[in-house]
């Protein structure tokens, strides 16, 4: 026989679980903007029925259920989408460095334009050609040795640029493992909590969220995977655990422990040291000892990397093999040839024309125009040489190792940075809509959806209000027992 106050006891569960409700509910709809908040729900469990079976248990004609109660407040997640949504960001984070390196690396060169180094230099052979009609004009000598100052001072400009850039990007890279060795050890301490709260039967849904949105920004960085390790005690089932993050290479093969979830005490962190002027990565190392500067890694770190130690150098390289090969074949012409001078008609001055062997010390050594060595047999109207210089623009030279034109030499170097930066533009676009496509399928899940909460507050308000009217049906009942029975023919 159950007790008489039985169906006040199943309505006041029913009434407190859908209050319950409410109040998740509500915490959604707070939430509905916030980044990284998960929507929750309330897994409504049936309470344990009466009788419970066993051998003195009272003649009843079957289990009586007691109501309910709220079994857990669960976050609403899909782990699959998670690892999906970094794998995307890791890739994204990759080409998005690289594409704003190379954008940048194409801002200073400045190709095609009437500005740029091959415009310039155009117009220094121009000058040339002028004057192998008119040698001994001083107008036309002029406006060689200030094209030939343009041509220096182009070069110049374009070598320090870049590595100006290529020191930028040097900063960039020593801030980004700042930036991920913060992560890490924001993942650690919320792994420390999570630890000492999931023992306890309860599921710490806040910080799961703060920690996946750190995890998340960490994916851009670097390849990572994420194993989860057991709190321990009485936590639930459905306890997310602490999380151990480790270091992949671009094949998905572990490097090294980033966050270790059995042991909280440390950090494994990233260590970067640079040159003195940020220009050069001298060694990138786990602080366990693992090497990574050789590695493949992915993400924006390896972005900035492969900029810093390759793009940026190897373009200043080009540079260089251009001024190099340029300034030593101009300067063997020049030296041969003969200028103007006041005591006789012409006069082999033995002069160079540029001094310096790189793209960034290069400069025009001569003063006087009457120097510049047009002349090619003594004569005074005598242009050769200055014809044979303007040649040197198509002149097969060796150049890096390469013989080809200095012309063609500078189209290919141009040709192959705009070919990489269209590349790491398109696949940086690529990846971005990958990732935000996976990120629609995530919210889509886990994201608050007001209309949704909306019925569910309107469910869960008249579960309430059903439970209140069926504790007035109980209290008329007990009050016609109470009062209203036994009390015949008073």
């Amino acid at each position: 026989m159950v007790s008489t106050f039985h169906g006040l006891e199943t309505a006041r569960r029913g009434m407190t679980t859908q209050q319950y409700a409410l109040q998740v509910t509500g915490q959604n709809i707070a939430n509905a903007n916030t980044t990284g908040y998960s929507r929750q729900r309330v897994n409504f469990t049936q309470t344990e029925p009466y009788p419970a079976p066993a051998m003195n248990r009272p003649q009843v004609p079957g289990q009586m259920g007691t109501g309910v109660q709220a079994g857990s407040i669960q976050r609403v997640r899909e782990g699959y989408l998670d690892q999906q949504f970094r794998g995307e960001n890791n890739k994204y984070g990759y080409w998005s460095a690289k594409s704003e390196a190379m954008e940048k690396m194409e801002d200073i060169m400045n190709e095609p334009s009437d500005n740029g180094l091959s415009k310039t230099m155009d117009r220094f052979w121009q000058s040339l050609q002028d004057l192998s009609v008119h040698p001994e004009d001083s107008g036309a000598r002029s406006v060689v040795l200030q094209r030939g100052t343009a041509v220096a001072e182009t070069f110049n400009y374009l070598s320090n640029s870049l590595t100006s850039i290529q020191k930028d990007i040097g900063s960039q890279l020593d801030t980004t493992v700042l930036e991920a060795n913060s992560l890490l050890t924001q993942i650690n301490g919320l792994n420390k909590q999570i630890g000492e709260i999931e023992p306890h039967k309860y599921l710490p849904n806040d910080l799961y969220d703060q920690r996946d949105a750190l995890v998340d920004k960490l994916s851009q960085i670097v390849n990572i995977s994420v194993e989860k390790v057991g709190s321990g005690g009485q936590s639930l089932d459905m306890a997310e655990g602490k999380y151990t993050i480790k270091l992949l290479d671009k094949n998905g093969t572990a490097i090294g422990t980033l966050v270790d979830g059995s042991d909280t005490s440390k950090v494994n962190e990233i260590k970067a040291v640079l040159s003195s002027d940020k220009s050069s990565l001298t060694s990138l190392t786990l602080k366990t000892g693992e090497d990574l500067a050789g590695t493949d890694m992915s993400g924006r770190l390896q972005g900035l990397k492969d900029s810093l130690k390759t793009d940026y150098p190897d373009m200043i390289k080009k540079l260089d093999n251009m001024a190099s090969g340029f300034v030593a074949e101009f300067n063997r012409l020049h030296s041969g040839g003969y200028g103007l001078d006041s005591n006789s008609p012409s006069t082999n001055t033995g002069k160079n024309f540029f001094s310096g062997s790189t793209a960034s010390d290069i400069k025009v050594i001569l003063t006087n125009r009457n120097d510049v060595a047009a002349g090619s047999g003594g004569y005074s109207g005598d242009g050769g040489n200055a014809l044979k210089l303007a040649n040197v623009k198509n002149s097969s030279l060796p150049y890096g190792g390469e013989t080809t034109s200095l012309q063609g030499y500078y189209e290919g170097a141009i040709g192959k940075m705009a070919v990489d930066s269209q590349e790491a533009a398109r696949l940086a676009d690529n990846s971005l809509v990958l990732s935000d496509s996976v990120e629609n399928r995530r919210q889509s899940v886990s994201g608050v959806s007001i209309d949704e909460e909306m019925t569910n507050l309107i469910q869960f308000q008249h579960a309430f209000n059903a439970a209140a009217r069926n504790i007035t049906v109980v209290d008329e009942m007990l009050d016609k027992i109470i009062n209203g029975m036994g009390v015949g023919g008073r």
